[in-house]
């Protein structure tokens, strides 16, 4: 396995496997890789010829409140769960090799990042997007692969995708869970003892409000409000950032629940901040 730690190394290699008829897949993370960003890894690795794994957390994606200086590294572990999953080559660059400069040029797409994580992460789509589309042109990948914990993430990356015609396909895999439910991030590594345990209440009340909305159809401030009573009984500790009702394509809010719709939450126990979504069809068959 290459590990790249410059541009030019990883085009090299890139350039070399596309030589022999490889296909090219990447899955962008910020490390502290789980079973989450694994099953991203394995997906890429038996698909593509030649899988790359970035791992760099992208500095201006953060407000200035939030937790670069804390987030998690683990680079060794990160590195050897890349090779013994058929990882061609990761690119492990410093900061100073993806912005040698201040980045005076800022991908946005901002009708899809103003509401959900966008109303209180300022900037942090933003910056999603630019180090992304960094790393699209730096390796310039077949397949591109993300999860749909980050549904809002990965609508936004489509869309900037298609707008600014990467020629890439944007691959989403289902949310990897605990076998309580909870969704698989770096951040539960922030959680204490009594959060953890309450912290599986944010995929249940997801749940609950799928249900509602298979068998009742009622209006999206019922299912919100419906949420919020579980996790106020159930998660009391947890602060809630939203929860919206949302549609999937243009995450604009809805009132009503008849079609598709993504229902979407953040909450924050102490220093960590979880989010989680389902996605319902209620007029599919068996809604």
């Amino acid at each position: 396995m290459i590990v790249a730690r410059t541009i030019p190394r990883i085009r090299q290699a890139v350039a070399e496997a596309r030589s022999a008829g490889k296909s090219v897949g990447l899955v962008p993370t910020m490390g502290a890789l789980h079973a989450g960003h694994f099953s991203l890894i394995e997906a890429a690795s038996r698909r593509c010829g030649f899988a790359v794994v970035s791992i760099y957390v992208n500095p201006i994606q953060f407000g200035p409140a939030e937790d670069l200086a804390k987030y998690p590294s683990t680079p060794e572990a990160d590195l050897a769960g890349c090779e013994s999953r058929g990882v061609s080559a990761v690119l492990l660059p410093a900061t100073e090799e993806i912005y040698p400069r201040p980045c005076r040029t800022i991908v946005d797409v901002p009708d899809l990042g103003r509401n959900l994580c966008g109303a209180s992460r300022l900037g942090h789509f933003q910056g999603v997007c630019t180090v992304v589309a960094k790393l699209l042109n730096i390796v310039q990948p077949d397949v591109a692969y993300f999860g749909a914990k980050d549904f809002q993430q990965v609508t936004i990356l489509r869309r900037m995708a298609a707008d600014l015609n990467f020629p890439v396909v944007i691959e989403v895999a289902p949310t990897v869970r605990e076998v309580d439910g909870l969704a698989m991030s770096s951040r539960n590594a922030y959680l204490s003892a009594e959060h953890r345990r309450q912290a599986p209440a944010l995929w249940r009340s997801l749940q609950m409000a799928a249900k509602m909305v298979a068998e009742k159809r009622p209006l999206a401030a019922g299912v919100v409000e419906a949420i919020e009573a579980y996790l106020a009984e159930h998660a009391p500790s947890g602060v809630v950032d939203y929860i919206e009702a949302v549609d999937p394509d243009e995450l604009s809010p809805v009132e009503n629940t008849d079609g598709r719709l993504l229902i979407a939450l953040a909450v924050r126990f102490g220093g960590a901040r979880l989010i989680d979504n389902v996605l319902v069809d209620s007029a599919s068959p068996g809604s």
